[in-house]
């Protein structure tokens, strides 16, 4: 009976990402020591640095954790879409889901890399995430048909981004939907001379 129990508990390191989840997120990677995520997952000291080696490297793979979630958000709500542009859609209308958790508080790449130092590992993650969404959003603008696939993601990109900022500080709820037809506007405007066709 008691071996069952422990071969479901979850491990010291699925606690610890857990409760760096919940804290971080909620108040910040600077913000909360490292005790307080220890206490918090229930596990002996020894345990986090057995497991991560410290704080900053608990930071990064609390941060590579919330970017293997985001992503497969954005997959599962682009399965249904048909086209290019559809899925560029889906994506902000992913956010609109996101926004609408009363547990939202903002993007935490963007919350941890500004308490971050320049150039370590949490910078990294941060920075890893924003290649990794830049990416999808080039992808489908190259499949979509743009001219110049590059520039429609970095508009994209900085409409997603403007999204995250108004719906966190201005408590927006309509940021997705603005957002998700400001892209529409600019994937309309990117496809126009195709449509057109060379007649």
């Amino acid at each position: 009976m008691g071996s069952s129990r422990r071969a479901g508990r979850p491990s010291a390191r699925e606690r610890l990402l857990a409760a760096a989840d919940e804290l971080f997120y909620a108040e910040g990677v600077q913000s909360v020591g490292i005790d307080r995520v220890i206490e918090h997952a229930g596990v002996a000291k020894a345990s986090l640095y057995n497991t991560f080696g410290g704080k900053e490297q608990l930071i990064r793979a609390y941060l590579e954790a919330r970017h293997a979630r985001a992503s497969e958000h954005v997959r599962h709500v682009m399965e249904c879409c048909r086209t290019p542009r559809e899925r560029i859609l889906a994506i902000f209308e992913a956010q609109g889901e996101v926004f609408a958790s009363p547990d939202f508080h903002g993007c935490a790449f963007v919350s941890a890399a500004a308490e971050a130092r320049p150039g370590g590992l949490v910078e990294q993650a941060a920075d890893d995430h924003r290649r990794a969404l830049r990416a999808v959003f080039t992808e489908l603008a190259e499949q979509a048909g743009a001219a110049d696939p590059a520039r429609l993601a970095h508009q994209l990109h900085l409409l997603y981004d403007g999204a995250v900022l108004s719906a966190r500080h201005d408590r927006c709820p309509t940021a997705a939907e603005a957002a998700r037809a400001a892209a529409a506007a600019l994937l309309d405007a990117a496809a126009g001379p195709a449509r057109e066709g060379p007649g």
